[in-house]
This record gives structure tokens, sequence and C-alpha cells, in this order.
């Protein structure tokens, strides 16, 4: 039987969801104007006052944010109420120039560890459970996100982090651990760990994991509930607009629903900025409802996803966005394809290969080369060359099919690629573009 933590609002009917968004996105453009000078501006480059924003239908007329916007108005420029109220920061982790701080009141931390403590229960938490948080903490907004959710379903919480994967594996033992929250890659490295040292999926306690932060695929998913024996559902979150818990799997497993009481999605054409229907693929915009210290309107995530309305047989009425096939800025382009890693990641795991690989790509003689690195597993390692080279030929040509251009694959021994506690190092571009 399917359990909500706030049922009134995950099952209110359309019209309710759509009364609460109406309301609060009219005071929050107010709050907007009044208080961030950056889009204000914004808007009035486009001739936009307050007065004009009376209900969602008229969201499309708002200005986009990027994440440029928020280098540029870099460190509080997009801050929207006094600093003395602001209890925290939360920061992403980006790997080039300024990072992006985001900024939250008390209520700001409160409504977010609701949403977190939503997807606990989505995922069959209880206050009997053991909630095992090895996500990172401290600027990283995952491992306080569901630290702060597990505590409001009333869960015993194991705050222990990323990395020591041999202590991890000691509580999840040693205290009965029975969800884990944690990006895939270190799910799948958890199991892989596990499995090495004996244990079988019937000896393991954890019933359910809660992984995001990364993108990862249904064979990954399938992979990882097949090692730890559990049930693996995905979160979704980035930190501009709070963390994990902006939406959230349940029982059915067949795409997020977005917290609609507090996040207003929209989907939009790249290269236009067109709103989209719905159905239709595209990128990811999302406007912050009730937001205190750091509210963002149309802000562009660059995440490739499809929003749909459709009847889910869990009971939750909010709308679902589709696990994102990547983002648009982490997208390659090669020899003018556009290549995803979760594409690669597909034919791998169909072809029995765990989630070990690396993309590497540069420019010769002004052509793209494309090298992927992949691990082969203990059990199918050999030094037969012509079993390797007939190996490699079958996912030559299974990458082919997927991604319409040839890559050239290296099959490498076993832990040979470097293993993240976070989030994996899949690409390296080495392209001066």
């Amino acid at each position: 039987m399917e359990r909500y933590f706030q049922e009134e609002i995950e099952c209110a009917p359309r019209e309710k969801i759509l009364a609460i968004q109406n309301e609060k996105l009219v005071a929050q453009v107010k709050h907007v104007w009044d208080n961030v000078p950056y889009y204000r501006q914004k808007m009035q480059e486009k001739n936009l006052t307050p007065e004009d924003i009376k209900s969602v239908d008229d969201l499309k007329k708002l200005p986009f944010l990027s994440k440029a916007d928020l280098k540029e108005a870099y460190p509080y420029g997009l801050l929207a109420c006094p600093l003395k109220d602001c209890v925290r920061i939360q920061s992403t982790s980006g790997t080039t120039g300024k990072r992006v701080v985001a900024f939250y009141t008390l209520k700001d931390i409160d409504i977010w560890e609701e949403c977190c403590a939503r997807a606990i229960v989505a995922a069959g938490g209880t206050n009997e459970d053991v909630c095992q948080v090895s996500y990172g903490y401290g600027l990283f907004t995952g491992g306080p996100g569901l630290n702060g959710g597990s505590h409001k379903v009333g869960c015993l919480t194991i705050p222990t982090s990323s990395g020591n994967t041999e202590r991890q594996i000691m509580f999840i033992m040693d205290l009965s651990a029975t969800i884990l929250c944690c990006t895939p890659s270190y799910a799948a490295y958890i199991g892989e760990t596990m499995k090495e040292m004996g244990l079988t999926p019937e000896q393991i306690p954890l019933k359910a994991g809660i992984f995001g932060a990364e993108a990862w695929s249904e064979e990954m998913r399938r992979d990882i509930e097949k090692t730890l024996g559990i049930k693996a559902y995905d979160i979704y979150g980035l930190t501009e607009i709070s963390g994990p818990g902006v939406s959230f799997e349940c029982s059915e497993q067949h795409g997020m629903h977005i917290n609609e009481d507090h996040f207003l999605a929209e989907i939009i054409d790249p290269d236009t900025g067109e709103v989209l229907p719905e159905g239709t693929q595209g990128e990811l915009v999302f406007t912050s409802l009730d937001k205190e210290a750091f509210p963002l309107l149309r802000y562009r995530t660059r995440d490739i996803c499809t929003l749909t309305r459709e009847k889910c047989s869990c009971g939750r009425t909010h709308v679902k966005m589709t696990k994102p096939k990547g983002r648009s800025d982490d997208m390659l382009i090669i020899r003018g394809v556009n290549v995803f890693p979760s594409q690669i990641e597909t034919v791998l795991l169909k072809n029995g290969y765990a989630a070990n690989y690396q993309i590497i790509v540069d420019r010769v003689n002004n052509t793209d080369t494309f090298d992927i690195n992949v691990e082969m597993t203990p059990e199918m390692f050999t030094d037969n060359v012509a079993e390797v080279q007939n190996r490699k030929k079958v996912l030559e040509s299974g990458l082919h099919s997927m991604l319409g251009i040839k890559a050239k694959v290296n099959l490498v021994a076993p832990k040979t690629i470097t293993r993240s506690e976070g989030k994996a190092v899949r690409v390296i571009d080495k392209r001066k573009i």
C-alpha cells in the first residue's frame, strides 16, 4: 500500500495545485521585484511589472535566468532577503570559475527537508527505518537534504557522508541499514565491493536506495538492484532551486513527481526558448514558488527531459518528469552528432559490463577522435587476444547503432578506472574548442 508524507497535497486535485501555484507565483514575482534589483532590471528590459503576472499562464512573459546570470550576480546579487535572515549557504560542485552559492532561510530549509521526506516515504521509508546518507555533506546539497528529510520521517539516520567504503559497509551491516542514499555510481561501487566480500543480496539488510546527482540509465538501475537486493529510486534536484527533492520517484519507478506546490516546471526549446507542449522533449526550466532567500524565476537547468500528467498508479497527482537524458551542457557534439554519456552506459550494461567507463574525445587534423575505455568485469577478464577483439567489435557495433557514429573501444583490466565516491568523472574532452 502506497504511503505519503503529506497526502493532502501530494494527492491534491489539479485545480487545487493550480490555485496554489497561481497564488504563490504572483506573490513570488512581487517579492523578487521588490528585493532583487538584478532581476527587476531584466523584467524592466521586457517592459514588465509584477502586475503583468496574474497566473501561471503569464509565466512565459518572464525573462529566463541562466547559470551565467548566477555567476554574474555572485555572490549576493540574487539574494532576496536581509542577510541576517539567512542561516545557511549551499554550493554547487562546479569545476570552472565561480561556484553557484545558494542562500537559505529557516523556512527554506524546512520546505526543502519536507520535499526530501516525501521522497523517502515514496521509497517505502517509515520511522522504523535506518537511513544511511552516503551523499557528501558540507557545501554539496545531497547530504544535508536527505539528512533533514530522514529526520522528518523519523528514521534513524546514519550520516556517513561519501567515501571510506569499508566503513560504509560496516555500518550497513552492523546497524542493519534499510535505505541507502548516495550517487548511483557510488551505490554501484558499494555493491561491487560487497559482492567481492562474498556478501549476497539476501545477506544485505538494505531494502531501498535513493540515488541522484548524476545521470544514470535503466540498465544501471537494474544492475544496482540485483547486486544490492533493493528497489532503486531516482531523486532529482539542483542547488540553484534547493537541492535533492525537487522531484522523486514513487513505487511505479516511471518518472519523478515534481513537488508542484513549491516548484513550477516548464519544458522549452533549448535553442529558441519557446515553451513546448506537454510530452515534448526539451530543456527543463524551474521557478521557485516560495523560496525566500534565493528565489529563481524561470531558471534554465540545461537538463533534457519530458513532462507528463498521465495518471500515476501511486495516487500522486503532481506532474512527472522523465529521467533526464543528460544535460545540454554535458552533451558532447562529436563529428556533428549529439552524444550523451547515458547512451553509452546503456550499451555497456546491456552487454554485461559494469558502469565503469571513460569517454576521451580529442581533435586530430581537424577531425574528432572518440575513444571509450571500458573496464571488463573480473568474470570476463582474459588474456585471450581473439576473445578481447571479438568483445570490442560487439561493443563498437552496439555503440554505432545507438549513436550513429563510430567509437574506438579499449577494453581495460578490472579496477583500472578510478572510482568516484561522489559524481563520476565520465568525460575527458581534450579538444580546444
